[in-house]
């Protein structure tokens, strides 16, 4: 029965992915600073009431979930071990963004094609996580011992980001791209968004297909870290799954939110070291004494606060900071006009009643009341939305019409019996 709750929220991220890239948008442009602080706000919104939807279902055990034999849940666990997952998952997700504005600044790559660049890549790593998890569990729940190899590995890779550097970028020894440069000759230029292009009439890679393939190869190892971590807080393959898709989905909203002052933030990956030792030392001692996981949110918390705080108020900045992508155009990003306002707020309004709405169709709710809500919301700013409303209502009244006529045949064929 859990098989159409998993239906539900991959149905859910295809069509979020769909409307972000077919739809919202759908042509190359600059993600305001301003516009990328509202959506972080908004993934972040949809997080947290996706967590209020797992308590329930948790409590009240729908569709069988939270009832597999050694790992029974309720609703309290179950919430607080997805917000748990969630907040790890966010939290390093940061050290990613680092290396993805290193790798922006270092192709050059312009700013109207990084946020399309980001969409590939957070594509190709919904996958490619989605595989990795169902592995991971897969061989912790097989091998009981794997969980010391998972925690040791934590711990190294904290002791490792605690010595390492960002700034040593070296794509030429990336394994992917020399594979490219083999098949394909590089363009020294970019063709607007195209990955590929053509010289001398051959196909050829752009500037932008390296980069893509540079931010799919850092998911990748930061996956390698993040997914041991959060399986250090939950056995639960739904809940493992949709923590780190929820905070996936929010990277790029949160990359152009974050790149313009992330080299104010010095102390922050301090702060992650700490976070990645602790959950290493967590897993270590699973077998021997299993910390609960409110003490383990409280001691997540109050890491990432002090790394905050440090960063603000801490003197004197990083000598060898990282170089951010968007430190030429800030000035610019930053303008919102008030129509610009009134847009990202009628956006945000509407995407979150309509995704409630969504949501309606496998959970219980009125979807058919919900859905057209959000989208008269958004029609007052946006066509597509006005011309999907346009279509939704001509339906319903076509279904109105055939309604009507099914049940006035109906009471004509008993007016006839009586007679």
């Amino acid at each position: 029965m859990s098989l159409w709750l998993w239906s539900g929220f991959i149905a859910f991220i295809v069509l979020v992915l769909i409307l972000d890239l077919g739809v919202l948008n759908r042509k190359s442009r600059v993600i305001s600073l301003y516009e990328a602080l509202a959506w972080t706000g908004l993934w972040v919104s949809l997080a947290l009431a996706f967590n209020v939807g797992v308590y329930f279902i948790y409590e009240f055990h729908w569709l069988g979930m939270g009832l597999a034999a050694g790992n029974e849940l309720d609703g309290k666990q179950a919430a607080l071990q997805f917000f748990t997952g969630y907040l790890i998952e966010k939290s390093l997700s940061i050290d990613n963004i680092f290396v993805i504005a290193l790798i922006f600044a270092y192709f050059q790559v312009p700013l109207q094609y990084q946020h399309r660049v980001l969409f590939w890549g957070i594509f190709g790593a919904i996958v490619l996580r989605g595989v990795m998890i169902v592995f991971g569990l897969a061989l912790i729940n097989t091998f009981a011992w794997i969980t010391y190899v998972f925690g040791a590995f934590l711990i190294f890779t904290a002791v490792k980001m605690l010595l390492q550097r960002h700034d040593n970028l070296q794509p030429d020894k990336n394994p992917l791209i020399k594979l490219i440069k083999r098949l394909y000759p590089i363009s020294d230029h970019y063709e607007g968004e195209k990955f590929f292009t053509r010289i001398d009439g051959k196909r050829a890679a752009t500037p932008l297909l390296l980069t893509m393939l540079l931010i799919e190869t850092a998911d990748v190892i930061f996956a390698v870290d993040s997914i041991p971590a959060i399986i250090a807080i939950t056995r639960d393959p739904f809940l493992v799954f949709t923590s780190n898709i929820f905070a996936i989905l929010g990277l790029r909203s949160l990359y152009f939110a974050l790149a313009s002052v992330m080299n104010k933030l010095r102390y922050l990956k301090i702060s992650l070291v700490f976070l990645l030792g602790f959950v290493g030392v967590k897993m270590l001692l699973a077998h021997h004494y299993a910390i609960p996981t409110s003490v383990s949110l409280a001691v997540i918390l109050g890491i990432l606060t002090i790394g905050v705080l440090a960063s603000i108020i801490g003197g004197g900045r990083d000598t060898a900071a990282l170089t951010s992508p968007l430190a030429d155009e800030v000035e610019r990003l930053v303008v919102l006009s008030v129509k610009g306002a009134r847009r990202i707020v009628i956006l945000i309004t509407g995407i979150t009643v309509l995704l409630i709405g969504i949501a309606m169709i496998v959970l219980p709710g009125p979807a058919i009341v919900v859905i057209p809500v959000g989208l008269a919301i958004l029609a007052t700013e946006f066509v597509w939305a006005k011309r999907l409303l346009t279509r939704f209502k001509d339906q319903a009244n076509g279904f109105t019409t055939s309604a009507k006529q099914l049940l006035w045949g109906k009471k004509d064929n008993k007016i006839e019996n009586r007679d």
